[in-house]
Parts: C-alpha cells; structure tokens; sequence
C-alpha cells in the first residue's frame, strides 16, 4: 500500500513503513506507509488545490463518480471481503456484507444528490432572500479498524457528493481495505487531490488532521478520550467537528418479549464482529420472571459459536483484532474471578488447541451476578463479553440503563406497546430500536448523546454537516 496523495500513489516523506498483520495467524499481509504530519500537509494543500474545481461540478456530476465506483465495489466484493477479513479479523461473510454496505451507502448518496436545494423567502421590507448551502472545503476523517468501509463510506459519501474534498487517515491495523476503496474510487473518475489517503499513527497522522488550519472540519469514530483530544486540537482553529465516541449499549428484555428472538438479538448484538462494534449490546437486563429461561437459552446459545480464522468455512466468530484489545478483554474478565464481583456463566478464556496459538482469540463470554457500579457494567467492552442482570420492572431497568455515560444505542424487547412508548420516549440514546439491535441503514441518522459524542452521520442530515449557509438578500 501507498499514500494517496493528488492522485498519486507515494512512499511517505519519512521512508518508514510499518506491517498489517492478520489477527488470526499474526502473518503479516503488507507494509503500508508510516506518514507524518509533513504527509497531512502535503495532502490538505493538494486536497485544498482540488476544491475549487470538484465544489464547481454539479452534486449529481459528482454523486454519478460515487455511483460507477459502487458498481465496481460489488463487481470485486469478493477480493475486498478476502483482503477485509485478512486484515481486520471478522469472518467472511460480514465483510461480504460490509463491502456491500459500503457500496450502498455510496448508491444513497448518488440518490439524494438532485434534491440538493437551497431555500427562498420574499420578505417584505427586505426583498428576496435566498439561503444557499455550499460546502466548507477541505474535510479530514479519522477511520477506526472495527468497520472500516462502512465507516469510510459514512464519511466520504456525504462530504463529496456536497463539493468538498478530503483527507482521510486509516487505521493503522486495518488501513488495507480503505486504500483499495480509494483506489477504486479514483479509477470511476475521482479528481486527482478530491480525495487522500495519509496511513500512520494517530498521534502524528491524526493530530495533524485535527490541527491543521486548511482543513475546515474533521469527522472522527472511535475511542472516547482520543475524541475529546480531537476536538481540543480541532478547537484553536474553529474547525467543525463530528464525534462518534462510542457506547455501552443497555438491551432491556421484558417479560412478554419473544424469547427465542430475543436470544438471537443478544446473540448477534453482543457477539457480532467479535463484539467490537460502537453499537453493540453491552449490558442486557433481564425481567426477573424469565430471566432462568433466558440466560440458560442465551448460555446454550453462546456456546454453540464456532471461533476460528474468519476465512474458514462455519466460522460465527473471528479473532479481536489486536493484541491491545485482547489483553483489555482479558483484564476486565480476570477482574470479575479476581474481586469475586460475579459469575463466569460461560467462556472466559481464549480457546484452546490448533489454529488458535498466534491469533488474537478469546470465547463468547456471559457474565452474571455482577454488582451495579463493575466495571463491565460502567464502563465500554469493546469484546466478545456479554454482562447480564436481571431487573423487576421496565422502571429499574430504564434507570440501569441510563447509569451511563454514553448514550449512543439502547433496544428494547416487548410486544406491549405501552412499555415501547416508555421505553422509547425515556431510554437516553441517540438510536432506539425495537425487538432489534445494531442495524444501520444509511438512511437514518446515526449518532449519540451524553459521552457518545456530537453530530450525526447518515442519512440526509449528513449533507447539511458538510455544507454551510450562505444567505443572499436581494432588492430590486
């Protein structure tokens, strides 16, 4: 892999190079770029130089370049999901789907492009007024390595189709998949410098998007104090930001609620991508009358997961995908036997045997009988582990669930449409679903509140965040 910068595939200024690893085996995939902040510069002066030419196309002019890359993106979303597992971990079958997500989120986007439409009023005293919208110039965006096309595609799909360019930073253990994306988009006719791709470290990469005063605002995922520095490095030059910091999602299940479906929501919700994802379900509270019957179904259901290479055929769940998020794991597991705060119910250690020695492995984990303030209540999991409690009634289990500082999703599971109405209305998070969890389309508005973050990504709001008024007042 290379630095993309002006439309031109580079070694970074310092040299350096630094290795992609595959979690499940520790081989390593690739040597990608080890860019600095001279590299950031390098690409915010191109991406500024690109600006003026790609904001003077029209939305749809610019949407139509997002539209045939797409096309190309389904084409080899086989190759992308291969080189998406490979590097980040999860198993074949949800890279195919995000490969397909990403595609889609590009279609969405394409699809609203022709109803980009400014505002008119004619107000007596003062004559016209217009409220045009136009976009604010060079955007940076710092993608994690949980879902990284997804979350490129968040990122990248509003702020060009609006006329603005861009410089986006990878993860530096999932950059791989982010740069064939860019590769593709620049041969469906991407502009030379519309869009640059800068790998390297956080500290250095990261903070320099965050500071640099040519690129107006900045659009981050990922851990909660990493975005509070974000937005300290953003603040001197009054840059825009939108902060995705996570949650510690509640999954409240009543006592009338399809059990069976409920299982497999918390299933999914907790042990999806290997639990790490921002949306995932990360604390489950259980009415008291079926709390037996659910944990003994959800525990039998756990264990019947098969953890493996996420390539292998029948695999449910891959590895983390660093060695950092292993050892978090670990120690807040060991935390629960060591203060004897709770019961291990199942899991709790990396799996034993062949294929399992070099990769990042630990078993789907439930957890129960744990204290109000444990740490696996309070605190973001980013894991395959999964704390359970059990709770009287809807009113326990709202104020459980709003102990939190993070606000960004929350599901509950009931057929009563007096306890949907509570629980939507009194639930503090920034999506809510229904007898579902963790599904995103890029229709809606996706973001949190509280210690989530600030803004929102998806959906058509999305073209407002990169845009700006302008206000025209004419008199004739």
């Amino acid at each position: 892999m290379k630095l993309l910068i002006n439309g031109e595939w580079r070694d970074a200024a310092s040299g350096k190079v630094f290795a992609v690893r595959n979690p499940a085996t520790g081989d390593m995939l690739e040597e990608a770029p080890l860019g600095g902040e001279e590299d950031v510069r390098s690409a915010a002066e191109a991406a500024g130089e690109a600006f003026a030419d790609w904001s003077a196309k029209s939305p749809r002019a610019r949407a139509k370049i997002l539209f045939f890359a797409a096309e190309e993106v389904r084409r080899r979303n086989t190759d992308l999901a291969a080189l998406l597992t490979a590097e980040q971990g999860k198993p074949i079958r949800e890279a195919v789907d995000e490969i397909n997500g990403f595609a889609n989120i590009l279609e969405y986007y394409y699809a609203l492009s022709a109803g980009e439409r400014g505002e008119f009023a004619n107000l007596p005293g003062y004559g016209h007024t217009i409220v045009l919208r136009r976009p604010l110039g060079v955007c940076g965006a710092i993608i994690p390595w949980n879902m990284p096309a997804i979350i490129m595609g968040w990122k990248i799909g509003p702020a060009l189709t609006t006329g603005n360019t861009m410089v986006l930073k990878p993860a530096t253990t999932a950059p791989l998949t982010c740069g064939r994306l860019a590769s593709i988009l620049e041969g469906a006719g991407l502009p030379p410098g519309v869009l640059n791709v800068v790998t390297g470290p956080g500290e250095t990469v990261g903070r320099e998007i965050a500071r640099n005063s040519k690129i107006r605002k900045v659009s981050f995922t990922g851990e909660a104090g990493t975005g509070r520095q974000v937005a300290l490095d953003a603040a001197p030059a009054l840059k825009q930001v939108t902060l995705e910091l996570g949650g510690s999602d509640p999954m409240i299940v009543c006592d009338d609620a399809d059990i069976p479906m409920a299982v497999e929501g918390a299933v999914r919700g907790r042990f999806y991508n290997c639990g790490q994802t921002c949306t995932a379900v990360k604390r489950l509270y259980v009415f008291d009358s079926i709390a037996d019957e659910f944990i003994r179904r959800l525990r039998s259901r756990v264990e019947s997961i098969v953890v493996g290479n996420g390539m292998d055929r029948g695999v449910d769940m891959g590895p983390l995908n660093n060695p950092a998020g292993l050892e978090r794991v670990v120690r807040e597991v060991d935390a629960v036997c060591e203060h004897r705060d709770g019961e291990i119910v199942t899991g709790g250690q990396a799996p034993r045997g062949e294929g399992y020695e070099r990769g990042f492995f630990f078993l789907p984990t439930l957890v129960a009988g744990l204290s109000h303030d444990s740490p696996l209540f309070s605190e973001e999991v980013f894991g395959p582990v999964l704390p359970v409690a059990t709770v009287a009634d809807l009113d326990e289990a709202l104020i459980r669930a709003n102990d939190s500082r993070y606000g960004l999703g929350a599901s509950v599971w009931t057929r009563n449409a007096d306890l949907i109405a509570r629980a939507t209305e009194g639930l503090e998070a920034g999506i809510v679903w229904v007898n579902q969890h963790l599904k995103i389309p890029p229709e809606v508005p996706f973001g949190g509140t509280k210690g989530s973050g600030i803004g929102r990504e998806n959906g058509s709001r999305a073209l407002e965040a990169y845009t700006e008024e302008k206000v025209v007042m004419i008199r004739l």
